[in-house]
């Protein structure tokens, strides 16, 4: 089984995110489980270690994020859509600002 883990920083303040909250979804769109950013931006592991093969949806509260900084906005959550194969350890980190984000396969 594969592990999953995330990492949020907000390039506009240029820290980590702290405080997004995070479902991991699966294809079907069922909630899987959920995760809050750490002090460092950080999701360590979500969904337990327990991800079988296949598609995969991380959903960021980014709306909460910035209204909770009193920032305007443009996107109020970011879907990341993400595929495991076998074994080992997927990250998917979120680059992200108010009017706009960025994601790539981390390591």
């Amino acid at each position: 089984m594969a592990t999953l883990s995330t990492h949020v920083l907000d390039t506009s303040r240029g820290r980590p995110a702290a405080g997004v909250r995070i479902t991991l979804r699966s294809a079907a769109g069922d909630d899987l489980a959920e995760a809050v950013t750490d002090a460092d931006g950080r999701a360590a592991e979500i969904g337990a270690g327990d991800l079988a093969p296949g598609e995969y949806r991380l959903r960021f509260d980014t709306g909460a994020y910035f209204t909770a900084l009193g920032t305007d906005h443009f996107y109020p959550a970011v879907l990341v859509t993400f595929v495991v194969e076998g074994d080992g350890h997927f990250h998917v980190p979120l680059l992200l600002s108010p009017y706009g984000y960025s994601t790539y396969r981390g390591s």
